[in-house]
């Protein structure tokens, strides 16, 4: 039997936050892979090394032992909901400035390539309803910072073509527009509204989890 490792590598999107573990979208994932597995005569492991708070200047810090200390097959990245985040003892800078936090996403990318992945999936972040209370020394909302560093995500992945993308924060826009949900439902409630709430894990799980799986079955058939 072959076998075949996946990380799930990103902050408390990817943990989950106030939601039962087995209702969150990497562990949702995780099954669908097991089940793929079987069928494939593959054990495939899904190991999830994400962190709640963590930025993508301390996830550089933990990479090679939390990620890299295992032969790695397909790495899933998301952060920049925390990098983008203004705290009040910044004085108006963000935790992770614009320029570092690119940097730290192409870091954790090359990385990951050069100890052998042959696939690096990075997502967007979804919208937030913190969109009406202006950030600690700033002129600008959370949601506005959130926006800003999707953009970069896209940005990189655009300028390196070994990086795929997966918009998670376009999906969510085209979702909630045809089948008229509130984003409110996706979210935890107020104070809140920003982590995934069950109906916001399920989302994720069916746009994010059928692209893990193609990429896996990818790697399946080139023999990996």
């Amino acid at each position: 039997m072959t076998s075949l490792r996946v990380v799930f590598f990103g902050d408390s999107i990817c943990v989950g936050q106030h939601v039962s573990v087995h209702r969150t979208w990497v562990a949702q994932i995780s099954a669908r892979l097991e089940e793929l597995g079987r069928g494939q005569d593959c054990k495939i492991v899904v190991s999830n090394a994400s962190t709640n708070g963590r930025t993508t200047r301390q996830a550089l810090e933990t990479m090679a032992y939390e990620v890299l200390a295992h032969p790695l097959d397909l790495l899933v990245v998301q952060f920049g909901m925390n990098d983008c985040n203004y705290w009040h003892d910044g004085r108006g800078t963000p935790r992770v400035s614009e320029a570092a936090f690119v940097a730290n996403l192409t870091e954790i990318v090359q990385r990951a390539y050069s100890y052998g992945a042959p696939r690096v999936l990075v997502n967007t972040n979804h919208p937030t309803g913190r969109n009406q209370v202006v950030m600690p020394h700033t002129n600008i909302t959370y949601e506005q910072s959130n926006r800003r560093y999707n953009d970069l995500i896209r940005q990189m992945a655009l300028a390196d073509p070994r990086v795929e993308c997966i918009d998670v924060e376009a999906h969510f826009h085209s979702h909630l527009g045809q089948h008229g949900h509130a984003l409110a439902e996706m979210l935890l409630p107020d104070p809140d509204l920003l982590h995934l709430s069950e109906a916001g894990h399920d989302l994720y799980f069916s746009f994010v989890g059928p692209q893990v799986e193609q990429r896996v079955r990818a790697i399946l058939a080139a023999g990996r």
